[in-house]
């Protein structure tokens, strides 16, 4: 199993794409630019299987339709994040007016425990990582080492808890219970930014020291 980070949109929020076997994928957080991802997905001779969404603020949303409508997939969401998609509001793309409001069709599947997720031939964890947002989810491959932890823990820094449902307190101990507790070697998927490795965040982010 491989990953493949693609920036998308004027905020360049990371969307991955998580290669299996047979070719199948998944797509996490396709945040903007259908038709460039639609055509890197052909060009690779992929098949989609679902789109997992760590949240639901508009840049990590706004190919979701694109995406489904194209390939006739499932979307994941959290519960607590289950109206966001639709409301401009919630999911902060009203706040921004230079990119304009962004309304999804509503999930095809709630995310309403932690626990083991299996999709196809992909098994992973779930983990609710809120504090960024009520709903914010972080996903773990753990055989093959690598967390995908949305906009909770970047390289250096943390997720932003000034939109709507935003809990500075509570995205510290999300990523204290449940991102530090990983592996130090294991890789962090981060929704900005370049990837990184828990001992590193362990060691240097400003943000987590002293916590």
């Amino acid at each position: 199993m491989k990953w493949q980070q693609i920036p998308l949109g004027i905020i360049q929020t990371n969307c991955y794409i998580i290669e299996g076997t047979n070719k199948t994928c998944l797509i996490v957080d396709p945040g903007d630019e259908g038709n460039k991802l639609i055509n890197l997905i052909k060009s690779k001779g992929l098949t989609p299987l679902a789109i997992l969404l760590t949240h639901a603020h508009f840049d990590h949303i706004g190919a979701v339709d694109d995406i489904r409508n194209t390939y006739k997939i499932p979307v994941y969401v959290h519960k607590l994040e289950e109206k966001w998609l639709e409301d401009p509001i919630l999911n902060a793309s009203q706040s921004f007016p230079s990119i304009g409001t962004v309304k999804i069709h509503p999930a095809d599947h709630l995310i309403m425990d932690e626990g083991v997720m299996k999709i196809g031939d992909f098994e992973f964890q779930v983990f609710h990582t809120p504090g960024h947002s009520p709903g914010s989810v972080s996903y773990y491959f753990e055989k093959e080492g690598f967390v995908i932890s949305g906009d909770a823990l970047f390289q250096g820094s943390i997720g932003r808890t000034d939109l709507p449902g935003g809990n500075q307190s509570q995205l510290l101990q999300s990523i204290h219970n449940k991102l530090l507790t990983l592996p130090e070697d294991t890789y962090v998927l981060s929704g900005h930014g370049p990837i990184t490795t828990i001992i590193d965040e362990m060691d240097s982010n400003p943000f987590l020291n002293g916590y």
